[in-house]
């Protein structure tokens, strides 16, 4: 069930056709041969005669769907190689994509003297600085690392071409926000184009997208036409006795902005309530046994968008509305093929983009087919997120959250950490001592992410308030230097 989302910027005013690989123009195609294109994929067919034509887009497109290539190759008619300066800037969310990139672009452009360099953060600065000095002509990285080298001068954007924000969707739930902001303060007071690659452009996204973006266009490589789904269905098939441990790793990997997590039993609503408290989530129950003071209680909460998980049977969600409710999570599926439909439709609400996710059994597989097929709804399975795919992105979170809070501390504040450089390096060597390290990381990470983070009245929506009062402490502690 398709339906266009209205908050989104409409088709393109004047739009182009798709390009074939022979239509390329011919430097741009012999870059692709020695890459060993043979072909454009649909995202690169779609994309490329825009990024060409220097519009400013917002482009929906999966990882893995050759969308690195679309925004790589028309860079070869804008970057000048004789420069070498940063003339074009990539901001990815992670530094394995960050190194795919570059990859991608070496291979592209490695005959054609443009110099790429991958900076991001957990390994040292001086490989990086040298090859921004060398006069790297296009610039892959994290948001942090980014800012890192701008403060320090290692990097001017001063003659910067294209701007290219990749995976906007997982900068944001990894905390890049204020990062990219910061980033955006360095940038010339000149138009520069400006491309946003995204899976979904929720409504943060778009926010995002506003925010660094003059008057983008939209494509979508979602269908044949343009749109943002208004919600996304998703299943994961799961062990049953692993199904809460399941939808921890689930919640780890996606940090939905806000969601509302359905159960059948109130006894299960319980469960599931104290195993996200326990694992350090601002989370709160709601089924019929409730006082009716407690369930206001918890319904003001909701609306005030103070707390972020809500987890409920159908009776006591029964014509809950809440704005801007990013995620539906049902935890076991309905007794009845139509409760799906009213679940689902938590989430994805006036034009908004939302998610609608179901974690099954084996058994259950067939009911939520059964209900798939009766309202032909189209389900995605995805595989459960495994333990390292968890620690990996947690990983990535947490050095984007040190890391800016490294970026604010003063001069006094450096030299009075020195104090424990010593101890830093016995901790890090002893086996046995490495458990007090990750326990500091863990506290630090649970109460920067996780804790419950009252707002103002009016101010919907759910989002990790801490960690962006500590980036707001930092850019001030900056601005005192």
């Amino acid at each position: 069930m398709v339906i266009p989302n209205q908050n989104t910027p409409e088709t393109p005013a004047n739009p182009l056709p798709d390009l074939t690989f022979e239509q390329l123009p011919a430097n741009l195609r012999q870059a692709a041969a020695r890459a060993g294109w043979t072909e454009l994929m649909p995202v690169q067919a779609r994309a490329i005669p825009y990024l060409l034509a220097r519009r400013n887009m917002m482009i929906q497109a999966r990882t893995g769907s050759g969308k690195t290539g679309a925004f790589l190759l028309p860079m070869l008619e804008r970057m000048d190689p004789a420069r070498m300066e940063c003339q074009a800037l990539i901001l990815v969310p992670t530094r394995e994509l960050a190194r795919q990139v570059w990859q991608e672009a070496e291979r592209l452009f490695g005959e054609k003297g443009l110099q790429t360099v991958a900076v991001y953060g957990g390994v040292g600065y001086r490989a990086q600085i040298e090859a921004l000095g060398q006069g790297a002509h296009i610039v892959v990285g994290t948001p942090g690392r980014i800012l890192d080298h701008l403060l320090k001068r290692n990097l001017s954007l001063e003659q910067l071409r294209m701007l290219v924000f990749d995976e906007a969707d997982r900068m944001l739930s990894l905390g890049f926000y204020p990062d990219m902001r910061e980033v955006q303060r360095y940038l010339p007071r000149r138009e520069i184009q400006t491309c946003m690659f995204s899976a979904t452009f929720s409504e943060a996204v778009q926010r995002t997208a506003r925010e660094f973006m003059r008057a983008p266009e939209f494509i979508s490589l979602s269908s044949d036409h343009v749109h943002v789904t208004d919600t996304e269905h998703i299943f994961y098939v799961v062990d049953g006795m692993d199904k809460d441990r399941s939808l921890v790793r689930l919640i780890e990997m996606e940090q939905p902005a806000s969601a509302l997590i359905f159960c059948n039993t109130k006894e299960h609503v319980h469960y599931v309530t104290v195993v996200l408290q326990r694992f350090g989530y601002d989370a709160d129950e709601l089924t019929a046994d409730l006082s009716q003071a407690a369930r206001e209680s918890v319904l003001e909460r909701v609306r005030q968008g103070s707390l972020r998980f809500l987890v409920a049977t159908d009776i006591a969600a029964r014509g809950l509305d809440i704005p801007s409710l990013s995620h539906v999570i049902q935890y076991e599926p309905p007794e009845e093929t139509e409760v799906y439909i009213h679940r689902a439709g938590r989430t994805g609400r006036a034009g908004a983009a939302g998610i609608a996710v179901a974690l099954v059994n084996k058994g259950e597989r067939f009911a939520l087919e059964k209900i798939a097929k009766q309202y032909s709804i189209q389900m995605e399975e995805r595989p459960i997120p495994t333990d390292a795919d968890v620690q990996a992105v947690v990983a990535e979170r947490v050095t984007v959250l040190l890391e800016a809070r490294l970026r604010s501390r003063d001069r006094l504040q450096t030299v009075r950490s020195q104090r424990f450089m010593p101890l830093a390096h016995t901790l890090a060597e002893n086996e046995d001592e490495l458990a007090l390290i990750a326990m500091l990381l863990d506290d630090y990470y649970q109460q920067t992410l996780h804790a419950p983070a009252p707002q103002p009245p009016g101010q919907a929506g759910f989002s990790p308030a801490p960690a962006q009062r500590e980036r707001n402490t930092a850019r001030r502690n900056r601005r005192r230097r």
